[in-house]
Parts: structure tokens; sequence; C-alpha cells
């Protein structure tokens, strides 16, 4: 189960990155930005995963040797990742509110041939 992750992962850094590099709209491009985003954060999830793995809070008295614990770190770079994504996403769509404001188009083509 833990490598259908790990696939659906590299097909959604894929589709993101497809469509950042073939989309014209600016729209669009923020959201192959988005997918991407989400895409390396399962990745990121999914490595951190072991199966059987408890969470890593316990008292001393819980503490056996045959215990072990899923790293937290993966949990924490995800967590700073998805607040850093949203922060993204919102400058980027703001960018484009301002640049529809000042060209009158989200088409790349079009802001390209445009001079001024």
């Amino acid at each position: 189960m833990i490598m259908m992750n790990y696939f659906v992962a590299f097909f959604l850094i894929a589709l993101g990155f497809y469509t950042i590099i073939t989309k014209h709209n600016l729209v669009k491009t923020v959201m192959g930005l988005g997918i991407a985003d989400y895409g390396v954060n399962l990745l990121i999830v999914s490595i951190g995963f072991k199966p059987g793995g408890t969470a890593p809070i316990f008292t001393w008295n819980e503490l056996t040797p045959s215990t072990f614990f899923v790293d937290p770190i993966p949990q924490a770079l995800t967590l700073t990742s998805i607040v850093i994504g949203a922060c993204v996403t919102a400058m980027s769509l703001s960018l484009v509110i301002k640049i529809d404001e000042a060209y009158g188009t989200v088409d790349t083509r079009e802001i390209r041939r445009l001079r001024g």
C-alpha cells in the first residue's frame, strides 16, 4: 500500500510540472504549482511512515526495547510546507490579479507581446 503513495506522489508532481510548463493561463499555472506542492507533501509523509510504529509521545514507564516510533521530522516538515504553500499560492494569485489589472489578460502569450 505504501508503494501506491509513492506512485501517486510522483504522478502529482509530474502533473503539476506538466501544468506549469504547458499551460499559458496564469491561474492554471498557479494551480499546477499547488498540485506539485501536494505531491511533494505526500512524498515526504510517505517516506516518514513506518508500519506498526507508534506516535513519539510516551512516558518512561511505556518505553520498552521492543517499541519503535514514527519519525516526527517529516510530519513537521510537511506541516511547514503546507503553510509555506498556502502563502506562496496567495502571493501568486495576488500577482495574477495585479497582472490582470495592468494588462487586461492572464494569458502569458499576450502579455509577452505587450510592451508597456
